[in-house]
């Protein structure tokens, strides 16, 4: 059996997305900026796009502004703000511990520029209090920067809550969206959500395009400079084929969000219960306050990548952590923010379910992640350190 259980770093893309690219790139192939009619068609397809997905989030068309993805879309929006923070003699920007490396390596770059970062505990739960955000605010706050959904672990932050503190502080507030972008439901009026970034490929749309919804009023700071496409904040020509499959995406998973919800939830529940057999085993993060199709789990004893490419060998797609530091040696830094020391977080596995999860390949994946750890255990220097209490466990 193959199973892709890795959904949290990339989808495939669905038969509505393909399909609604191949016009732009096969008929409607002109430059949106030419004045000639193949050219307009082209604008037309981007402009009906837009407002589509205005409309998914509660938003106006011109408030959506096309990106090459989510870290673009979270570089702009911070970026934007701290100038505008300048602007007002406000450098204090708050964010949490757990944020995508898009916002975190952002946020470094500008606290070597002169501004005082504030990063959030998230609870062994991974989740932020909005009373935590209360407290950190301060008069030269010019910006609260919280993800929806957390990436790695799956936790659903209290937005609307947060939203709400902000605005009524004058402080803006983004969102790192892109992983809760169609699979939870976002009002952006109703969430008093200033800034928020998505980025098409996790929800079945191509890879190398997003967008950054801003509020209208919010100043945006250009990142790339040139023409004057997207209102003249984002030069170059734009990419008329993806955004239109995006948009269409979008839509589609938009119309199912309830119904994805309801099939996807009892699975996920049956695995970490499955899961949750193993010894020395622990769930990361809330088991409810998480997206529908998260489970990631810490086990005592291995380390993440044998799991893995032994996964692997038996047709299971997975991941320790989040895509973008997949490369990387050291320990996941959303598990060390919740609690986990090194030792426990280098066993960690994220298995993503998508909406075509079945019941077999449920109970598939707990057969498996289980026979595969044990094997692992049964080599494992520091697991016979523990049983022979030499260590103590910690799970």
């Amino acid at each position: 059996m193959k199973i892709y259980a890795d959904n949290a770093a990339t989808t495939k893309m669905s038969r509505t997305a393909i399909e609604a690219m191949l016009r732009p790139m096969e008929e409607e192939y002109g430059n949106p900026s030419s004045l000639y009619v193949l050219g307009q068609r082209a604008k037309e397809i981007i402009e009906e796009a837009r407002a589509r997905i205005a409309a998914v989030i509660g938003a106006e068309p011109r408030e959506i502004l096309f990106t090459s993805g989510g870290s673009e879309a979270d570089n702009q929006a911070i970026l934007s703000a701290a100038a505008l923070g300048i602007r007002d003699g406000k450098r204090h920007i708050i964010s949490t511990a757990f944020e995508h490396h898009a916002v975190l390596h952002t946020l470094k770059k500008l606290e070597n520029e002169g501004f005082e970062i504030t990063l959030l505990d998230v609870h062994s739960d991974g989740i932020v209090r909005p009373d935590q955000v209360r407290e950190a605010i301060r008069d030269d706050t010019c910006l609260v920067t919280i993800m929806y959904a957390n990436n790695e672990i799956g936790t659903i932050q209290p937005i609307r809550e947060i939203g709400e503190i902000c605005r009524a502080k004058g402080v803006l507030f983004h969102t790192d969206a892109v992983q809760a972008v169609g699979h939870l439901p976002i009002d952006v009026k109703a969430q008093n959500i200033d800034l928020l970034s998505a980025s098409a490929h996790k929800f079945h749309g191509p890879k190398g395009i997003g967008f950054l919804y801003a509020r209208r009023g919010v100043r945006l700071t250009n990142l790339i400079e040139g023409g004057a496409q997207e209102r003249g904040k984002r030069a170059g020509t734009e990419n008329t084929p993806a955004i239109a499959g995006m948009a269409a995406a979008l839509c589609e998973v938009a119309g199912k969000i309830e119904e994805n919800a309801a099939h996807l939830i009892p699975l996920r529940d049956r695995l970490i219960a499955g899961l949750l057999e193993i010894s020395h085993s622990a769930l990361n993060g809330d088991p409810e306050k998480r997206l529908p199709g998260n489970v990631n789990f810490c086990f005592e004893g291995i380390e993440g990548e044998s799991l893995l490419l032994l996964l692997d060998d038996r047709g299971i797609c997975a991941s320790s952590g989040s895509a973008c530091t997949s490369g990387s040696l050291d320990p996941s830094h959303v598990l060390l923010a919740i609690g986990r020391i090194h030792d426990v977080a280098h066993g960690s596995l994220r298995l993503s379910l998508g909406e075509e999860a079945t019941e077999e390949e449920v109970d598939y994946l707990i057969q498996n992640v289980k026979e595969v750890v044990a094997y692992l255990r049964g080599f494992s220097p520091v697991w016979r350190d523990l049983q022979s209490g030499k260590k103590d466990f910690i799970l």
